[in-house]
């Protein structure tokens, strides 16, 4: 029976390899084509056709990599062709592989009036024409050679991600230009086939339905002719049509499913590709739409439509019109589908601000939902913040790629640091580029893990990454599938309702807390350290630059930069990308990125020093500006007044090494400059662990097993060499400075110490010049702490130092903002970074039973691909160790060594009073502004960073009318009992986010 089953699905797979697919095409015909190169980048149709275009034929090669031909085709269709049941189709091969669209060459249709018709991809590569006998063809086609930067599987060194480096030959042939006569019939018989054999391979051997979809597709293969396919399909179609037409049982799996192209913003190409991408994309979404009335498609990041509209106006229009009908549904409220790990809180606000911001002046619509299917792990800070801005649901499925443990739900409430629950699915399937095939469907229902207590999914279907979306197969599928034995109950429709079926089924579900850990890519913390810090710095730049322009602006002093920080934003959360911040895109994308960097940084220094200006007056006395919300060089907190003299303490040389000793902290070095000691004066406690040296510099053999710049593989450990030996040890000025070498690579750390801190920085700069090399920096202190607190958005995360679980061992990489803090009760260690991500921290018991807590930045990475130059050259990275009873004296340090203070030359006596102030020490000030409706209220976002409930008033320094809470997005809540005057008084649970907004008197 076996052997005959078998006979039986080779003969199947045979007859529609060899007997229908070629039938699918009755005939074709070459048309005229006219080609014009691009000298460089692309431009825009209207200078194209006014180019001269010349005549090519196929079979030539056209454009270097990331270079772009035009062609125009031109032809008749011949007397008799057309009628029913045949299309007439442009058929183009552009020389495409057999990989997947989006990573390789594509083209976009144009008609001679500048309208776009739709994309050509390797897996779509056909236009339907609305011509008939005698009409004529006359249509451009933009066509990019891409090259397929990641065709050896994300292992081999390329120099395709750079346009300086990828060449002048040509990469791709034109194979084909086409008027093609396609017999719908057969197409539809094929896909009937297609639909039941994924079906029939899912079913198990021992099930009649199994045995009947195999019996039915042999007496099709008996009733269509295969020397007359196209006279004998309908006979095949009926053949199939009774198992078909079998419903679906009544326990089976219920799939929503949603059109879906997840487009990376920049990742294996540049963002100008991206534009391109979406514009190609989504016009052949809105073709389908023509074509079938039942097609929904959900788009996230506004960037995209904001793209669309500046580039493809035309374009936009038809996207506007299918948004208020429903069809092409805006989803996530991001600016992008931000990296979530690495931006600091006021970035993920932002990222809501400036996309739901979009979403409602475009189309008068606020998506509901969160949409991170890719993004690498996700911040415990992200319930509240969804939440916040008005969403009530999340949507991921990035956390099936774990390498250590499975998620156990598919639907739960995940809920936040602060206690705030959202409601969250997984994809089942583990994809959002599902093609419907029978595999995908029973992939959902077989793993889905909350059987018993509901039974729906979505299901994303369409060609993402590098975009292309859904096709008319995918389509089919689906209508085959939508309520058929065997398989799952397949339904077009949208997020909403999935989300509103998923929420009624599922009154109760689990509950997941704190982070969403990825087991995998936790190289990404660490990876273009350039990129990182260009987002650090950026990140407080942008804070200055609100909170000293809403200060003067308070006060008549200035106009508030309303459109220069808006573009500046928008500029910041498009790099927070989930492949650019993250490390793992192209070297194009990171020149790219540090040169925007650049002139952010620019920009807001002149935004910042002009209010600073204005604030300070005219006078030559030394004017101390603090935006960080705590004390800093004797200024307050976001306040400013004249300049303290501080001074650092000089290093002294020893009989033994050196000392750094301000009468608060005691630093001392062996001869070889690593600090051996590092004393309290208060309590007499020796941060560094007996024996240990801190401050250490080691580098780590660094070659995952795939995912080069995405991973870092927990072997990495087994091979280190420590850099213990220096070339050379002397006081310069106020710095104790060390110099080593390794490799190709050099190394100077500079050791200062201010007079009356507990707080000793060192300052790393590193030449670096290897490869497949991991740099940390180490901290062995002396502490026994079960788990160390590290700082996220709004707050901090605790994990433990000890590994008990699966779950423990796999975290062994992990992600911190500005500190971490390790520490017993009422006596720790912070080590804080400006513009460090990545972390690891254990412990281990010593001989003398004491315990050690090593806590080590990962400073630098040199992976080979995407990028094979990630991380080369000179980088200047700032650390400090500092004594810290608790967390929110590490919170200080991380803000004091992030938001440095800034010295203008002002009036004598000038004193700016803070123009928002709180009178907890718990209660940090994140952000100042002005409303985002340019109304000239003040906007103030605080948070309680201790993890403990917390009272608080909040003073104004401005004369203020009334006070008002409101959501993320600056929206009245509609409390009752808000204030006509301040200060305000709050009570905030442990980890709220609270928004104030105040109306100028």
């Amino acid at each position: 029976m076996h052997d005959t089953t078998q006979h039986a699905e080779v003969r199947v797979d045979r007859f529609v390899r060899e007997r229908i697919l070629p039938a699918i095409e009755r005939r074709s015909l070459p048309l005229s084509i006219e080609a014009w190169e691009v000298p460089d980048e692309p431009v825009p149709f209207a200078e194209a056709v006014g180019q001269e275009f010349t005549p090519f034929e196929v079979g030539t090669a056209w454009s270097k990599p990331w270079g772009t031909t035009w062609f125009h085709v031109t032809g008749a269709v011949p007397a008799g062709w057309g009628g029913p049941g045949v299309a007439l189709e442009l058929a183009v091969d552009l020389g495409f592989s057999a990989r997947q669209p989006g990573f390789q060459a594509e083209g976009l249709v144009w008609r001679p009036d500048g309208s776009i018709v739709k994309a050509l991809e390797p897996l779509n590569s056909s236009v339907t024409l609305d011509v008939s006998a005698g009409g004529t063809i006359d249509l451009y086609i933009e066509a990019a050679s891409n090259p397929d930067v990641g065709g050896n599987y994300f292992y081999v060194p390329t120099p395709m991600g750079d346009k300086a480096t990828a060449g002048s030959e040509p990469i791709y042939t034109l194979r084909r230009v086409d008027l093609v006569e396609r017999d719908l019939v057969v197409a539809e018989l094929e896909l009937d086939t297609w639909s039941l054999v994924g079906l029939m391979r899912e079913l198990d051997a021992a099930l009649p339905r199994r045995a009947e979809i195999l019996a039915a597709l042999e007496r099709m293969c008996d009733a269509v002719d295969p020397d007359d396919v196209a006279g004998t399909a309908s006979a095949g179609r009926d053949a199939l049509a009774g198992v078909l037409a079998s419903p679906a049982y009544a326990s089976a799996h219920s799939i929503t499913a949603v059109g879906h192209a997840h487009i990376d913003s920049a990742w294996l190409w540049p963002t100008r590709e991206t534009v391109r991408k979406c514009a190609r994309t989504f016009s052949n979404v809105l073709e389908l739409m023509d074509r079938d009335p039942e097609f929904v498609f959900a788009c996230s990041s506004a960037q995209q439509f904001a793209w669309i509209k500046e580039f493809y106006p035309e374009l936009f229009e038809r996207i506007r019109e299918r948004v208020a009908e429903g069809r092409f549904v805006p989803v996530g409220g991001m600016w992008v589908e931000s990296d979530t790990n690495m931006p600091g809180g006021e970035a993920l606000v932002r990222q809501f601000v400036q996309g739901q911001g979009f979403f409602e002046r475009e189309f008068g619509y606020q998506p509901r939902e969160v949409w991170l299917p890719d993004s690498f792990g996700y911040t415990a800070a992200m319930p509240q913040i969804a939440r916040g801005v008005g969403a009530d649901s999340f949507l991921t499925q990035k956390i099936s790629w774990n390498d250590t443990n499975r998620m156990p739900h598919h639907t739960f409430l995940w809920e936040g640091i602060d206690g705030t629950r959202i409601f969250t699915h997984f994809p089942p399937n583990d994809t959002y580029n599902s093609d419907l095939s029978g595999s995908d469907l029973a992939k959902s229902q077989r793993q889905y893990a909350e059987k018993g207590s509901a039974n729906v999914s979505i299901g994303l279907f369409g060609y993402g990454d590098g975009g292309g979306g859904p096709t008319r197969e995918m389509l089919g599928a689906a209508h085959r599938t939508h309520d058929l034995e065997g398989s799952p109950r397949v339904t077009l429709g949208t997020p909403k309702a999935f989300f509103d079926e998923a929420k009624a089924t599922l009154p109760n579900p689990a509950v997941w807390s704190n982070e969403m850990y990825l087991e995998l890519h936790r190289g990404t913390y660490t990876t273009q350290a350039n990129t990182k810090l260009g987002n650090r710095r950026s990140e407080h730049l942008l804070r200055e630059a609100e909170l000293w322009s809403a200060t003067a602006a308070s006060r008549g002093l200035v106009d508030y930069p309303y459109d220069r920080l808006t573009s500046i934003w928008q500029t910041v959360l498009l790099q927070q990308f989930h492949d650019i911040l993250p490390g793992s895109s192209i070297a194009w994308v990171y020149q790219q990125a540090e040169a925007n960097y650049a002139a952010v940084e620019a920009e807001l220094d002149e935004i910042i020093r002009s209010a600073q200006q204005a604030l300070a007056g005219s006078g030559d006395t030394p004017i101390v500006f603090n935006g960080a919300p705590v004390p800093s060089s004797g200024v307050g907190a976001l306040a400013a007044g004249p300049a303290i003299p501080t001074g650092r303490v000089a290093p002294v040389a020893e009989s033994s090494g050196f000392s750094l000793d301000n009468g608060v902290v005691t630093a001392r070095f062996d001869e070889a400059g690593l600090l051996v000691s590092f004393v309290d004066a208060t309590t007499g406690r020796d941060l560094v662990a007996p024996g240990e040296v801190a401050g250490l510099l080691q580098v780590f053999r660094d070659t995952p097993n795939q995912w080069d710049a995405w991973d870092i593989d927990r072997d990495y450990r087994r091979t280190v060499t420590e850099l213990r030996q220096p070339d050379s040890v002397e006081v310069v000025d106020d710095a104790l400075v060390v110099r080593h070498s390794f490799g190709d690579s050099t190394f100077t750390q500079r050791y200062r110490l201010d007079e009356g801190a507990d707080e000793l920085r060192i300052e790393t700069h590193v030449d670096w010049h290897e490869h497949e090399k991991l740099l940390k920096l180490a901290f062995p202190l002396d502490l026994r702490c079960d788990y160390a607190a590290s700082e996220i958005q709004f707050g901090h995360l605790t994990r433990p130092t000890y590994v008990n679980t699966s779950w423990d061992h796999a975290r062994f990489e992990t992600i911190a903002h500005r500190w971490v803090h390790v520490g017993e009760p009422g006596f720790g260690a912070a080590v804080a970074n400006g513009s460090t991500y990545g972390h690891d921290i254990s412990r281990s018991t010593r001989d003398d039973g004491g315990t050690t807590t090593l806590v080590r930045e990962s400073l630098l990475r040199a992976p080979e691909f995407p990028d094979p130059h990630a991380d080369q050259g000179e980088h200047t990275l700032q650390t400090v160790l500092s004594v810290a009873p608790d967390v929110l004296s590490a919170a200080g340090t991380g803000y004091r060594l992030n938001l440095p203070v800034r010295t203008v030359a002002g009036a004598p006596g000038c004193v700016v009073e803070p123009l928002a102030s709180v009178s907890s020490s718990s209660v940090f000030i994140e952000s100042v502004k002005l409303a985002e409706d340019r109304s000239g209220d003040i906007v103030v976002r605080l948070y309680e960073a201790q993890g403990a409930r917390a009272t608080t008033t909040v003073a104004f320094g401005a004369d203020v009318a009334s006070v008002w809470r409101t959501d993320l997005l600056e929206r009245d809540l509609g409390e009752s009992g808000w204030h006509d005057a301040d200060p305000v008084a709050l009570t905030l649970r442990p980890f709220e986010i609270v928004t104030l907004r105040a109306t100028l008197a």
